[in-house]
Formats: structure tokens, C-alpha cells, sequence
């Protein structure tokens, strides 16, 4: 028990359901969504050993066996049935480009770009097998470009370059006690794991009965322009696609106890709430400017030391401006939002 959280994984799948249950039907305009897209821990394998980790507390919390991995098989499937959604257009806080949009054209098969190190040797073949859309993908584009902002198709061809945390044409050779030693170049083309983790849980392993694309975040992380980027693409809600922004509301790898509300500390805590509050803020506009906010509150960067797990959440916003919000599933630190209601 923690005081002010709900931390009992029943009460809280009985919430989520509820939610889930409650949003409205609206394939015509399909609402945005910020989610908690969880961590590789998700995909460790369930019969291997990782109470030793430095990662523990986070694993009980957003593990395999976790109330987020839960949550994530009861979501997907929902928003399938609700909105039958033509196609899926994705950011994720592990894709950063500076100015310039680049948008996923990767044909029949979407690749994986297996961006973490120090896992499992089982977690470099994980496979979800997707596909892409040109049509969609120049679709974005199109948006982006008539909103006043730079995009541009990257093929299977092209490397993605790199995230936030500099994976990008490195070989990067995994010490983990758990793993056999093995070096990985984290470059190239893919889906990454702030996709394909979360979506395994979601739609299975195979997932092709509609289009997946990518669309990279802007690196300046500031949440006017992550807003702006949202906004600019909210057109395709009108147009039978599901938008969603995958991050954390509590990412801070060199505190791991900061990702679970049983370590977490007040701080963190405090920020956790503040972010309810501004989500469940009535006013559209006050709400615009309390989630603005949140990147100055005395708990963000003991949350956040870098801010790419958090603005996600401006981008779902921004796509779902000029409606109502709702939080689905206020799991700590990974909360789930719908925006556009």
C-alpha cells in the first residue's frame, strides 16, 4: 500500500476496464492516445531470474507479469473492437530528430531495430511481425508539410539515426551477469522497442490486418513543439487512423526505484499526482497550461534527468486538441490518456 495510489493490480485492471468500457464509440473520430509503453523488462523471459537485478522493483511493476504488461493486452484488443481503425500511426520517445519528421516507408514488412543492450540473449528475437503503408506514410508527410513543418519518407535503406540516448552506429557489447556476451550495432532501419514491446503485448506477435508507420519526435523535447507536431497530424483521426504516443511518465534509468511507486521517492510521487492533476484539469486551455507546467515541477527531473520519455504525452495532446480528456489507466508512471474525447 502507498498512500494516494492505487496499487493493487486488481483494483486496478477492475479501473481500466471500466475506462476502456466508458469511451465512446467513435470510429469517425478516433480519439488520441498517450500510453506507457513499458520497458524491454517487459519482454524479459518469464522463466528466467531477474530478482538480482538493479532493475527488480521495476520488473514487479512493469515486468512480463506486471500490471502494465496486463494492461497493455486488455488495451490493444479495445481499441481494435471500439474504432476498427484503417491503419496505425506511432511516435515513440526512443525516435529523435531535430526539425525535420521523418515518417517510416517501410513496405510488406516493418523491420525491428533492437535498441537496448545488456539484455537476455532470448531478447535480441523477439519478433512482431507488421507492416507498413506508403500511401499513409505520404499521407503524414502531406500533413506535415501543409502545417508549415519539414517530412520526409525514410526507406528500409536508411538508418534511422540515432535516439536521445546515442544509439546509432555504435557496437555496443552487453555486460549484463544474465546474458551471454554478444555485441549488437544498434543502427538501421526498424520499428524500435518503444513500439514493438508494447504492441507484442497489444496486438500478438503477428499484426498485419492494418498499416503500422512510425513518425520520429522532435528533439528540441520542448512541449510546444512536440504539441505542434501532434496537432499536425490530428486530421487523420477524421480519416479512420488510431494516433498514438508511446513514453513514461517516470523514466530515470540512473534511479531505477524512481519507476516504481513502492521506491519511488516524495518527490517523484509528488510529480506523479501533479501529472493527474493537469490531465484531469476540465478547461481545455487551463489543462493546456497546467501539462505545460509539469516540465517545471520540483519532481520532473528526479522523474525525468531527460525529457524524451515525457513529451510523447504533448504529441497525443496536440492530436487530440479541441476535445476532453481522460485518464484510462493512472498506473504509476506509466499512465494511459486519451485525448479528443
Amino acid at each position: 500500500m502507498v498512500a494516494g495510489f492505487i496499487t493493487d493490480p486488481k483494483e486496478l485492471q477492475a479501473q481500466w476496464k471500466t475506462n476502456l468500457d466508458a469511451l465512446p464509440a467513435t470510429p469517425e473520430k478516433i480519439p488520441a492516445f498517450f500510453f506507457g509503453h513499458g520497458s524491454p523488462l517487459m519482454a524479459f523471459p518469464e522463466d528466467k531470474d531477474n530478482s538480482q537485478s538493479r532493475f527488480s522493483s521495476v520488473v514487479q511493476w512493469a515486468g512480463p507479469k506486471g500490471p502494465l504488461a496486463t494492461f497493455l493486452k486488455d488495451f490493444g484488443p479495445a481499441l481494435l473492437k471500439k474504432y476498427q481503425p484503417k491503419g496505425i500511426v506511432v511516435f515513440s520517445a526512443h525516435w529523435e530528430t531535430y526539425g525535420e519528421r521523418l515518417v517510416t516507408d517501410y513496405g510488406d514488412e516493418n523491420p525491428l531495430l533492437m535498441d537496448y543492450y545488456g539484455f537476455d540473449p532470448a531478447m535480441y528475437k523477439l519478433k512482431f511481425v507488421s507492416k507498413g503503408d506508403k500511401a499513409l506514410s505520404e499521407r503524414v508527410v502531406e500533413l506535415y508539410k501543409a502545417a508549415g513543418q519539414r517530412a520526409r519518407l525514410t526507406p528500409k535503406t536508411e538508418s534511422r539515426g540515432q535516439d536521445g540516448r546515442g544509439f546509432a552506429g555504435k557496437y555496443l557489447t552487453c555486460q549484463s551477469p544474465n546474458a551471454a556476451p554478444l555485441t549488437r550495432v544498434c543502427t538501421g532501419p526498424g520499428l524500435d522497442h518503444g513500439v514493438f514491446v508494447p504492441f507484442r503485448m497489444m496486438f500478438g506477435d503477428e499484426f498485419t490486418s492494418i498499416p503500422i508507420v512510425e513518425v520520429s519526435i522532435d528533439e528540441s523535447l520542448t512541449p510546444e513543439a512536440n504539441w505542434a507536431l501532434g496537432k499536425a497530424v490530428a486530421k487523420l483521426r477524421e480519416e479512420g487512423i488510431l494516433v498514438l504516443s508511446g513514453g513514461l511518465t517516470a523514466h530515470n534509468l540512473r534511479q531505477p526505484t524512481s519507476m516504481s511507486v513502492f521506491s519511488a521517492s516524495d518527490d517523484q510521487r509528488a510529480f506523479d499526482r501533479a501529472v493527474m492533476d493537469a490531465l484531469t484539469v476540465e478547461d481545455e486551455t487551463a489543462r493546456k497550461q497546467a501539462m505545460a507546467n509539469l516540465v517545471k515541477h520540483r519532481g520532473f527531473r528526479a522523474s525525468h534527468p531527460r525529457e524524451e520519455h515525457f513529451v510523447p504525452i504533448y504529441v497525443a495532446a496536440g492530436a487530440g486538441e479541441g476535445g476532453n480528456a481522460k485518464v484510462i489507466s493512472e498506473m504509476y508512471g506509466c499512465q494511459t490518456v486519451a485525448f479528443g474525447l
